[in-house]
């Protein structure tokens, strides 16, 4: 799992994987309800980059690492080890992720903030790590950033959960939210270490954040900009560039799913034949490309 890097004037950005995968994807049990192999075989520009021969998608679960001239920020942290979740592919997990970090030349220590596009299972989850029994900070030096808006939903959400602790199928829904918020979330909110912004809030000189909201209500996209060139980090606006093709084919995980739609075709409508790379949370294969105009549709140009 080579690491890919991308120029965007004088700031680099960095892929690190955590995990990758090639799987069918289809109905309401799968993150896209849409995207039946037989459906994506009729995107051909995704194949091969982003979906096999047999209709099965192509993704990740990735950091990326962004280093301008005065700083460090990595957006989003993937799964993490050692934590309890749901779903077997990510419970107690032991990857070797922060020694891919070292390679890229990214020590713990070195980074100067965390990036929060939204505060889900598989994008929180190095922001700790566990530590004599404890989960600490990951990244000590940091600054975790995370949307005011964000962490204002979750939290009446934990809330909401609590309430209903009766209900047992409820419960079993907001497993990995709750799970999520006491390991990834509340350890970094008590140290101290979170810094809430609104969701268009300048991070730091060539890194600033557009809201996009649907796939959760304070949702953001990560915007870098230097010497005239420009990149955009999607986070879970979408999740797949089929989605790019099929603007109204929601994943099961939004939380409003007209409205991370209606997000889609907004920013495919406005960024589209500028030039921006958009680069995917999740895309897997090359993740990075333009977005053209094609027939009335929109396709993703690597």
């Amino acid at each position: 799992m080579a690491n890919l890097m991308w120029q965007v004037g004088d700031i680099t950005i960095t892929k690190v994987v955590e995990m990758e995968m090639a799987h069918p994807n289809g109905g309401e049990k799968s993150g896209l309800p849409d995207a039946w192999p037989e459906a994506i075989k009729q995107i051909p520009w995704l194949i091969p980059d982003f979906a096999t021969e047999e209709g099965h998608l192509r993704m990740g679960v990735h950091a990326l690492l962004v280093q301008t001239p005065d700083t460090r920020v990595i957006v989003d942290t993937c799964v993490g080890n050692d934590k309890t979740r749901a779903f077997a592919r990510w419970n107690k997990l032991t990857s070797n992720f922060l020694e891919r970090l070292e390679d890229a030349g990214w020590p713990r220590g070195s980074v100067d903030g965390v990036l929060c596009t939204h505060l889900h299972v598989d994008h929180v989850g190095w922001n700790t790590m566990l530590e004599n029994g404890r989960w600490v900070a990951t990244f000590p030096n940091a600054k975790y950033y995370m949307a005011r808006r964000e962490l204002a939903h979750w939290s009446d959400e934990i809330e909401r959960t609590t309430a209903r602790a009766a209900d047992s199928q409820f419960r079993k829904d907001m497993m990995d939210l709750q799970a999520t918020y006491l390991d990834s979330v509340k350890p970094i909110v008590d140290a101290g270490l979170a810094t809430l912004v609104e969701t268009d809030a300048q991070i730091a000189p060539g890194i600033r954040l557009i809201p996009t909201p649907g796939h959760t209500p304070g949702h953001v996209s990560v915007v870098i900009e230097s010497k005239g060139e420009r990149a955009i980090i999607t986070g879970d606006m979408m999740h797949h560039p089929c989605q790019i093709a099929r603007p109204q084919w929601s994943s099961a995980f939004d939380t409003d799913r007209n409205a991370s739609c209606e997000t889609r075709k907004a920013f495919f409508a406005e960024f589209a034949d500028t030039q921006t790379l958009i680069i995917g949370t999740h895309f897997g294969g090359p993740t990075a490309g333009w977005l053209v105009r094609a027939g009335g549709e929109y396709r993703l140009h690597v």
